[in-house]
Formats: C-alpha cells, structure tokens, sequence
C-alpha cells in the first residue's frame, strides 16, 4: 500500500521512512493538509496528517473525492478533524491515542524555568559579551504553588516535576488522579486554582467545553506575577484578552508553545515575510513573553512512538481490523 505523509519535518522524515519500510510504501511531503493541498492526496487510499493539518468538512470531501479512504493522523488532538463529515463519507480516522508525556511535561517546565530566570534575555545578552544581572532575577519555585489544569498523563507527569521542586499542588480536572492525590494534590475549582497558584500550566484538551478556558476573567483572577504556561492547545486561551493584561504589566512570565491561530504560521519559516497577525507580532514583544513553535512533543522518543503507533493504524486498516486509536471507523455500506 502507498501512503502519502503531509507535514513531514525533516527530522522526522527518516524515522518514518524506517518504520514503513518493508510494510507499506510511504512518500513523505513538508506541505501541510489542507483546502489547496488536498488535491495532492488523488490516488493515495491511505494519508498521513500533521497535527497543524485542516481536515474540515471541504478538505475531506476533497479527499474522498479523490479515492482517500483511511486517514492516519500523527498526534493525539482531533480539534482539526471534522468527525462527522468523516463518518459521513465512510472515511476511516485514526489517531495517536498516547506517546511520552514525559516530552511534554519536561517542555512545559523548560518554558516554566526560562521565563522565571529570565533566560531568554540572559542568552542574548552574553551573546554581546553584556554579563550584567540588571532584570534578570527569578525567584524559588521551591515552596510555592502549582495550578495544574489537566492531570491526565501529561498532567501527572508535570505534577511529579513539581513535587520534586517541593511545591504546594492544587489540581483541577472533571477527575481527580489517584496518582497526583498520592503525591499531595488537592483538587480545587478553577477560581480557588488560578487565585492561589504561582504557576498555572495547561494539560487539557482542546474542546467546545474548554476553548478560551483562560479568558479574561479567568486572567484577571490571577496573581500579577503568577507564571501561566500552555503546552497543550493554543486555543485553551483567549490570546486577545492575554495580551490585554500583559500591556497591564500583569504576570512575571508567560510560556506558550501553542497559538490558537498557529494553522499557517507554526511549522513553517516565515522569516522574510511579514507578519500579518497583530495579535502574535504584539505577543512576541514582551520581554517576559517566550513563544516555541509547538515543539513540546518533539522528542526523539516521543516522535518515534508516535511513528509506530502510526504504522500500527495503517497496518491494521490495511488488514481491516479497528484498534483503540480509531476515532472514526469505515461503516460497512459507506
């Protein structure tokens, strides 16, 4: 079977092409799904997707219409995917239903450390042989308090870094985990959470039910010099709102790895063009603002999980079986 791969980023491209080798033949392209690339998918039964892919109700009409059957998409989020259609058009969804959370949860402290110790601003400075400590003192995380919204996999992964800074855990999620109670969490409501913690960092996935879950009355119940951190989805905060209170002066740091309009941007080198988003162009501006371009799971280890549970997906769609990653599956009069 020959598998046509969107969005594939040059450090990934060999792990791919190693793990279907000798299974299934894969073409790997660094352009990403979406309404004026569908139309490469003509011909190809089987496509792999980025998580920045647009799969909507257009794009996949496109595919189907183009002898598509089975997508294989290589993250764990779906926010991108319009189900319905999906199933409308008989088409097979797959997904990545778990890899390291320790990728994650480690990024999501990188960001937490750079922006308390100011790192950015320290490196940039020695480059110009300027080893002053003007503006560059943090504080302890030690003794302080965590708000960890989300403690699934990733979550409790974050907790346990946490715990091993000596910090007080508060947790908020629809269910407590037994892991994190174990380790000393106390689960709160989101107000009590955002109110008392030192550092807030998101774990949640991205759902109607939680799109713009940091919006401005929940940035305004937070400390001024809390830490907010988001590794998970950009779309978990109301970005026009953030940049409201950080030209306020609020918060002593923010660390986003996500963007809620990252479709376009992430991924991509926009170096010689200019920007058009005034939102992330003012965002990127402030000194204690760090934005990484949606990398917190891009680890040698994480990657490499997510290419074989891919492999797994395909294989097992060729032999029409279903596992635990299908999100939607082909119905038999489709």
């Amino acid at each position: 079977m020959e598998i046509l791969a969107f969005g594939v980023q040059a450090d990934e491209q060999p792990l791919i092409e190693a793990a279907f080798r000798g299974l299934h033949e894969v073409h790997c392209l660094d352009v990403f799904l979406n309404e004026d690339t569908a139309p490469i998918a003509a011909g190809h039964e089987v496509i792999s997707t980025s998580v920045n892919a647009d799969l909507n109700a257009r794009v996949l009409r496109t595919l189907a219409a183009g002898g598509t059957r089975m997508v294989a998409q290589r993250s764990t989020g779906f926010n991108n995917i319009d189900l319905d259609v999906a199933e409308e058009l008989g088409l097979t969804i797959a997904r990545v239903s778990s890899y390291s959370p320790y990728s994650v949860a480690e990024f999501a402290w990188t960001l937490a450390m750079a922006v308390n110790r100011r790192i950015v601003r320290a490196a940039a400075r020695t480059r110009d042989f300027d080893f002053r400590l003007d503006g560059l003192m943090g504080r302890d995380f030690h003794g302080r308090t965590v708000g960890v919204m989300g403690t699934g996999k990733i979550g409790e992964a974050f907790t346990r870094i946490a715990h091993g800074f000596g910090m007080r855990l508060l947790g908020w999620d629809v269910a407590e985990n037994p892991a994190c109670t174990a380790l000393g969490m106390r689960y709160v409501e989101k107000g009590e959470l955002l109110a008392a913690a030192d550092l807030v960092s998101l774990h949640v996935p991205l759902l109607p039910a939680t799109r713009h879950l940091i919006d401005a009355d929940a940035l305004r119940s937070m400390k001024d010099d809390a830490v907010l951190v988001n590794s998970s989805r950009g779309g978990l905060i109301d970005t026009e709102a953030l940049v409201g209170e950080l030209r306020r002066g609020r918060f002593r740091g923010v660390g986003l790895d996500v963007y809620e309009a990252e479709a376009g941007l992430f991924f991509l080198d926009k170096s010689l063009e200019a920007i058009t988003d005034d939102t992330l162009a003012r965002l990127v501006t402030f000194p204690h603002v760090l934005v990484s371009s949606h990398q917190a799971y891009y680890t040698h280890d994480a990657v490499g999980q997510i290419v074989e549970a891919t492999v797994r997906n395909v294989t097992d769609y060729a032999a029409g079986r279903h596992n635990e990653n299908v999100l939607v599956p082909a119905t038999a009069d489709a």
